[in-house]
């Protein structure tokens, strides 16, 4: 018989942390995987929505789209400005726009592009980061019809931007597991 998995959520005010509490985390959950979730925005006015995500990606500046890191630049120096929540949550919302468009007819419609009928989990992944990157209009059309996914376009560092923010502002590396699983498969509704 198969063990029922269990979920307990623990708020505990990062002040409070201290090493006994991390001795009693060990002794009652062992070998539990653990997830760490830091909110630091008080109420929901200091939340990153769907406009202010859409407002950061136009300033993605497209004016020598070879140069990557200059394109990401305006919205890694504008997101390093906020609350590290925000780059949180920034994080977050770019991992659901990845996901919803992580389908089986979103993959046919690049691989029916190829020439050679093929599409890398990779490959799709950085295209799908193209779709956001263009813009709340475009990643809507595309999310409507997966035919107007834009062939051999690809934009891998947008994936980068939330750790660059992150780290600029802490010095210190981002560490997080985004709300949903963006990788190629990972929306098995999606993929039925």
């Amino acid at each position: 018989m198969a063990k029922d998995s269990m979920t307990t959520v623990l708020k505990i005010n990062a002040r409070n942390l201290n090493d006994a509490i991390v001795q009693d985390l060990k002794e009652q959950f062992g070998d539990a995987e653990l997830e760490i979730r830091v909110h630091d925005v008080p109420d929901a006015a200091g939340l990153m929505g769907e406009a202010e995500f859409w407002e950061l990606i136009a300033k993605l500046d497209w004016s020598d789209p070879e140069d990557n890191n200059r394109v990401i630049e305006p919205v890694v120096e504008a997101l390093s400005g906020m609350p590290i929540a925000k780059i949180y949550q920034f994080y977050d919302i770019l991992s659901e726009k990845l996901w919803r468009l992580d389908t089986r007819k979103h993959a046919e419609a690049l691989i029916h592009a190829d020439p050679e009928g093929f599409l890398s989990s990779d490959e799709f992944l950085y295209a799908r980061c193209c779709v956001v990157a263009n813009g709340k209009e475009a990643y809507q059309r595309v999310l409507k019809d997966p035919t107007g996914f834009p062939s051999d376009l690809t934009f891998e560092d947008l994936l980068y931007v939330a750790g660059l923010a992150y780290e600029r502002k802490t010095g210190k590396q981002f560490v997080s597991v985004p709300a949903y699983n963006f990788e190629t498969g990972s929306n098995k509704q999606g993929w039925q």
